[in-house]
């Protein structure tokens, strides 16, 4: 009997342990989900959200025994001991007084992977923030030295905040709870908002958006519109594709950036230049791909038609030079974005993290 007492309380023990690791708000599990727009969305089918096209998440260079198992692709890039993946040195940064910036010209300021603030005809936009990596997310993901520089504390004051996804490489909750109270408006797809509000946003500031909608505040003197992008959403423990994965197309000031997100390639970058006409910037994924996410991520090869479809005025790549979330060199995207705009003479902002970029 006091045999059976123990392993019982074992398995208490570690039933406890485990509901109290799942109960970190980062999880989002016990958020309340609002499934009614969720449910009426065009883009939500057979229980999920679905890309424009069909889109296998792994595939390519794979066994067939392996292709559709994302467990054993995992285990592979765990135990993938390429040393080139990340840095052996730290990579030059600059740290700018971001709260200093004027916001009477057009600038952006990179943080590494996909974060970055920039300013538009007198308003900052705040992209995908990943400036304070806490634990749960530091399981997954750890920045590379000289790069982890920024911190929630040194934002300014922020007038939009975007969110393009849930994975936590986009929507990190440390960060987001630290700048909550100085952020005066939020835009993202469906689904999201559900995190936010569960991490204290209020309700009233948030715009959740679906693809083809578009949002005019005319207080902030902006249009924004919610583009496709070809991706998917989970986030550890949670159901594939219950919340939407998006593009966003910004008009302000007789400008438009594009902020691309993350995503493989497909026909949306001609369709989105046939509707738009010239870009004056566009933010798109580099880096972070592999050939078994061929269509969920932008390859090299992609990449270079992406550009070329897009035809953007300016193209500045994101998505790389923080983390090493997949298998190629660390230096890889940054070579291989410079040797298409050689290729194609296309006006590349390629800057260090930290550096003041005026476009």
């Amino acid at each position: 009997m006091r045999i059976i007492l123990i392993i019982l309380g074992v398995i208490l023990l570690f039933v406890g342990a485990g509901l109290a690791v799942l109960s970190h708000p980062a999880f989002g599990l016990w958020r309340h989900v609002s499934k009614e727009r969720i449910q009426a969305s065009p883009n939500y089918r057979d229980g999920m959200f679905q890309n424009q096209e069909p889109t296998p998440q792994f595939t390519g260079a794979v066994s067939d025994r392996d292709k559709n198992s994302p467990w054993r692709t995992l285990w592979r890039f765990l135990t993938n001991k390429d040393t080139l993946r990340v840095p052996q040195e730290p990579i030059p940064a600059v740290k700018t007084d971001l709260k200093s910036l004027p916001t009477d010209s057009d600038w952006l300021v990179w943080f590494g992977h996909s974060s970055y603030l920039f300013c538009l005809d007198g308003k900052r936009y705040l992209v995908d923030p990943v400036l304070k990596p806490e634990w749960p997310a530091t399981l997954m993901m750890r920045p590379f030295a000289g790069t982890d520089i920024y911190r929630p504390e040194d934002l300014p004051d922020i007038d939009v905040l975007i969110v393009t996804h849930e994975h936590w490489d986009h929507m990190e909750y440390s960060t987001l709870r630290d700048i909550r109270d100085r952020v005066q408006h939020v835009i993202c797809p469906l689904g999201i908002a559900d995190y936010l509000r569960y991490w204290g946003y209020k309700n009233e500031i948030i715009t959740e958006m679906d693809w083809q909608e578009e949002l005019n505040i005319s207080y902030f003197k902006f249009q924004i519109y919610c583009l496709p992008s070809r991706h998917f959403s989970n986030r550890l423990l949670s159901k594939r594709n219950q919340t939407l994965w998006a593009s966003f197309m910004v008009e302000a000031g007789g400008r438009k950036v594009y902020i691309g997100g993350d995503g493989g390639y497909d026909k949306r970058f001609a369709q989105i230049h046939e509707r738009f006409g010239s870009v004056d910037l566009a933010l798109l994924e580099n880096g972070q791909y592999n050939a078994n996410w061929k269509y969920i991520h932008t390859t090299p090869e992609d990449l270079e038609k992406v550009i070329l479809d897009l035809q953007a005025k300016q193209v500045f790549t994101v998505h790389h030079d923080k983390f090493a979330l997949s298998v190629h060199p660390w230096y890889e995207p940054d070579n291989v974005a410079n040797d298409i705009a050689i290729k194609h003479n296309i006006h590349l902002l390629d800057a260090p993290i930290g550096t003041i970029v005026r476009f």
